[in-house]
């Protein structure tokens, strides 16, 4: 899912790497800034993430009732799938790591081991396949599909560089850094944050989402790069959001490349305000007017 196509390459080296150097970001909104307005925190409350930049409930209603009445919410099918879904590529792509740094440059027996590993999805598939009739050839055309990418670039790196050790093959036949941990005090973020990957070489924040596309998923990618900056001092520029769904029973994958702007940057710090005022100051924002079944808070909210 996180691998990129030919034509996407070209596109993130060829167009928006370049747009982003001409673009610039206001230093200020730089996560190094952390320390002084507009990014130093003004209230002393601390909040994971994807809190800040989920805005599927449109009163903010959820996070009042999670942070100030402590309710817990009821994950719906969509939520349990997409956790499957991620589960499988990133255990899919670290267990190839491991492989290598195991087995070495033995290629053959590494895509035999590696191919076993949807077997121990089986359980939750089981489980889930009561709610989900075709889950199963969803998780089976995903796991194929990351698996047909390994394979494929495994075969490309031995045949270039026929020397190659087992850091660097790692490296380059999953150029990904999966579920990183980061400390997002600094923006008065969790201590526990986790990114879904990200990319050295370009450098890039990549996010996975099963559903449609909403224009707020940019914000996740938008935290990530503010709390990167503000630890490592280096700048982020581009994001990528992930997009996969089935159309027709089969696996579409669309990525949604954008540059991590000033405008981004500042819609996310005034989430992030807006949301710590209402957990500070226990403020209730009300019910929303078009509620959604599939709210995990649905049945709490009253």
């Amino acid at each position: 899912m996180y691998f990129l196509t030919d034509n996407e390459r070209k596109k993130l080296l060829k167009g928006y790497l370049p747009k982003s150097r001409e673009q610039g970001v206001v230093d200020e909104l730089r996560g190094w800034n952390w320390h002084q307005p507009p990014l130093e925190p003004i209230y002393e409350v601390r909040l994971p993430l994807y809190q800040i930049a989920g805005k599927y409930c449109p009163s903010g209603r959820d996070l009042y009732l999670n942070r100030v009445e402590r309710r817990k919410s009821e994950p719906n099918i969509a939520m349990q799938q997409g956790l499957l879904f991620h589960d499988m590529i990133v255990k899919t792509l670290v267990y190839t790591k491991k492989l290598i740094y195991q087995q070495g440059t033995d290629a053959e027996a590494i895509l035999v081991e590696l191919a076993s590993l949807i077997t121990s999805f089986s359980g939750r598939l089981e489980q889930l396949s009561m709610k989900i009739p075709d889950i199963q050839n969803r998780a089976v055309q995903i796991f194929n599909y990351t698996y047909s990418y390994i394979s494929c670039r495994f075969r490309e790196v031995l045949a270039r560089q026929p020397y190659i050790g087992e850091d660097s093959l790692a490296a380059q036949v999953v150029p990904f850094v999966l579920e990183q941990r980061l400390d997002g005090t600094f923006l008065g973020l969790s201590p526990n944050l986790s990114s879904d990957a990200f990319v050295f070489s370009e450098p890039m924040i990549m996010d996975l989402k099963f559903g449609p596309r909403e224009p707020f998923h940019r914000l996740t990618t938008t935290g990530y790069a503010l709390v990167m900056e503000a630890i490592f001092e280096y700048p982020i520029n581009i994001g990528c959001i992930v997009y996969g769904e089935f159309k027709n029973d089969r696996l579409h994958i669309e990525k949604d490349f954008h540059i991590i702007n000033d405008e981004l940057r500042q819609w996310f710090i005034e989430e992030r305000d807006e949301k710590m005022r209402m957990v500070y100051d226990e403020i209730d924002p009300g019910k929303a007017d078009n509620c959604a079944e599939t709210c995990p808070f649905y049945r709490c909210c009253f």
